[in-house]
């Protein structure tokens, strides 16, 4: 069912993994790094891997956010968090449903 709802929302899909990837740009840039740089920094072979997730046509696999987290100097629990809104925004409605900040619906809950 799943499957079949992403399907239904394709271009959805791709405008949220590009808004991600541009939220994962700016923290990259912030913190001065170039993609190479980051790459490095997570262990990923080529460059060209961050360029992807940057320009939405991939996401980071669950089990690398706490590398990516610490690569970028941003505290893992508000990375997740946030990466959910692009990665999973059905899952991240019902947990922080009508909050503009997670935080606060985690606090309230």
């Amino acid at each position: 069912m799943y499957a079949h709802q992403t399907k239904l929302a394709s271009d959805e899909v791709q405008e949220l993994r590009r808004e991600g990837g541009r939220y994962l740009r700016e923290l990259r840039e912030a913190r001065g790094l170039s993609q190479r740089q980051l790459a490095g920094l997570i262990g990923a072979e080529f460059y060209t891997f961050v360029s992807q997730i940057e320009t939405g046509r991939g996401r980071i696999p669950p089990d690398r956010y706490r590398t990516w987290a610490e690569a970028l100097a941003v505290e893992p629990r508000s990375f997740v968090r946030n990466l959910m809104r692009y990665y999973d925004p059905v899952t991240y409605d019902i947990l922080f449903e009508g909050t503009h900040q997670a935080g606060t619906a985690a606090k309230a809950g």
